[in-house]
């Protein structure tokens, strides 16, 4: 047997590859998991919106579903060149990247269990905590174990195949679980017609009160609020291009209406615990059920006072 084999630039690229997909298959699986995690088991001393880990679960679940076969099919010719020669596992590229592999993977694992034993040690364990600890072990684990034993060859046919089945059927069930818990890709738009519509209206509302405070009055049309000078135009309705309700109630009561395409309600998904929110823009409620929705609003001049004149230039 020729041991002393020289690796071509193919062999070259098709290792690094498999490596380096390996490696973002591996990142945007435990960031999928992890979401996943944040929502369901959220932690209620901090304030988290179910609007960001989507955006995150989209991608991760985008990266998986391309990056992935091509992980694969790599694999695959891989497996096909050792085969047909198998000197080829005498390559010093791909023992330095198997090394490496498993270097890196054993430093995950030592790291992830030393913080495991350091907040047992805190009493800091939680159900999240835990959940997360375990996905960085399991799956540096199974990339540790997969290389270990293909560095020896020790891998027969039938446990290959199960090996990777198993592999690809948890990936399978975490990408679509991404399809039922950050929604459809047109429900997706549709939220995100809806974000639009109420960071329009928030807009809307401060430029409202800065009116009153300057003129103390309300506007009479939002048409009252453009400026030539700073640019500010009111923003309209982003899919139907329509201007945005708007009524005066009483002297400092106004409303401010849309039309909405999803409830607010349905924009986390079921069984989800709905963190607290800290803050909410402008110190309003912007929660919303489907179709035509009016937010009331009143001034509170001890709250936004009209400045004194003679101050502030005036």
């Amino acid at each position: 047997m020729d041991t002393n084999i020289k690796s071509t630039p193919k062999d070259v690229f098709l290792h690094i590859l498999s490596i380096g997909t390996l490696y973002y298959v591996a990142i945007n699986f435990i960031t999928l998991i992890w979401q996943y995690i944040n929502i369901y088991f959220p932690d209620q001393l901090q304030p988290e919106y179910f609007s960001g880990y989507a955006g995150t679960i989209r991608f991760a679940m985008a990266s998986l579903i391309i990056v992935y076969p091509v992980h694969c099919y790599v694999m695959r010719l891989l497996y096909r060149d050792y085969a047909a020669i198998p000197e080829k596992r005498e390559l010093r590229v791909r023992k330095w990247l198997i090394h490496f592999t498993l270097f890196i993977t054993a430093i995950v694992i030592i790291g992830d269990l030393v913080t495991l034993v350091y907040n047992f040690l805190g009493g800091e364990l939680t159900a999240r905590f835990l959940l997360k600890i375990v996905t960085v072990f399991l799956t540096t684990g199974a990339i540790f174990m997969f290389y270990l034993r293909d560095l020896k060859n020790k891998w027969n046919e039938k446990s290959l195949r199960l090996f990777v089945g198993t592999i690809i059927a948890v990936i399978l069930v975490a990408v679509i679980g991404g399809f039922f818990t950050a929604g459809s890709p047109l429900r997706a738009r549709l939220y995100r017609f809806d974000e639009a519509r109420v960071n329009d209206l928030q807009m809307l509302q401060g430029q409202i009160i800065n009116y009153w405070q300057l003129k103390e009055k309300l506007p009479m049309t939002l048409l009252d609020l453009e400026d030539p000078i700073s640019g500010f135009r009111a923003p309209v309705d982003p899919a139907t291009a329509a201007m945005y309700e708007y009524r005066t109630t009483e002297k400092l009561q106004f409303e401010l209406c849309a039309t909405f395409d999803l409830s607010s309600a349905n924009a986390v998904p079921v069984g989800v615990v709905k963190p607290r929110a800290v803050y909410e823009p402008y110190g309003a409620n912007w929660d919303h059920g489907m179709g035509r929705v009016c937010f009331a609003r009143v001034i509170d001049p001890e709250l936004y006072p009209v400045p004194q004149k003679g101050k502030f230039g005036m």
